[in-house]
């Protein structure tokens, strides 16, 4: 299967610069944030496969407009081909304001409640999310500060793939697209980047 995954910023290639035929092949696309509705809805229209969604800190306006044709997988686990996929967005809470900021202790909060969703599913195959795992790919300052409570997720359950966005490409030249962690390919979908099944 064939996932096109995308974060943050706009593609190029698939909007500004779209041709015909550009997402031929893709399966599945999964938005891990803080991209436009009309964006996702145009997306959602030229593949004809399905676009699950979470909420990144700047979605909350999807609260009440959600993307037409896309599917939200806020705090749930759906399964797409065989693949188990769980959706935990938000970003950590740096300011007062804004719905989709959490505490460390919130977010905590929101995986102890899917433990019988994932008990039920048989553990989860790729774990959706717009900020980063505490220490992987995040940074220091508190505004793009990944979350410690991924990573006891990850290593109880162990999915193939941990795919988050939040952190730009643009931010430095040193960020990397794509961690290991344990059994876990941890990649920033910023922008766009596309998962094989078949061959990761």
């Amino acid at each position: 299967m064939k996932i096109l995954t995308i974060a943050d910023d706009e593609s190029q290639l698939y909007y500004d610069f779209y041709r015909p035929g550009r997402l031929e092949g893709i399966d599945l696309i999964i938005s891990c944030g803080d991209l436009s509705r009309n964006y996702l809805e145009f997306l959602v229209t030229m593949a004809r496969c399905p676009l699950l969604y979470i909420r990144g800190n700047h979605d909350d306006k999807f609260n009440d407009t959600p993307p037409e044709g896309c599917e939200c997988i806020e705090d749930r686990i759906v399964t797409v081909n065989g693949l188990r996929i769980l959706g935990l967005g938000g970003s950590y809470r740096y300011k007062k304001s804004g719905v989709n900021m959490y505490t460390e202790r919130q977010m905590e909060r929101r995986i102890r409640k899917l433990r019988w969703k994932l008990r039920r599913a048989g553990g989860v195959d790729m774990v959706v999310t717009h900020a980063p795992i505490r220490g992987v790919n995040d940074f220091d300052s508190i505004s793009h500060r990944g979350f410690e409570c991924f990573r006891p997720l990850i290593e109880k359950y162990a999915p193939r793939y941990f795919v988050h966005g939040h952190i730009h490409k643009t931010y430095g030249v040193n960020i990397p697209r794509k961690t290991v962690l344990g059994s876990t390919a941890v990649i920033n979908a910023y922008d766009h980047y596309i998962i094989d099944t078949d061959e990761e």
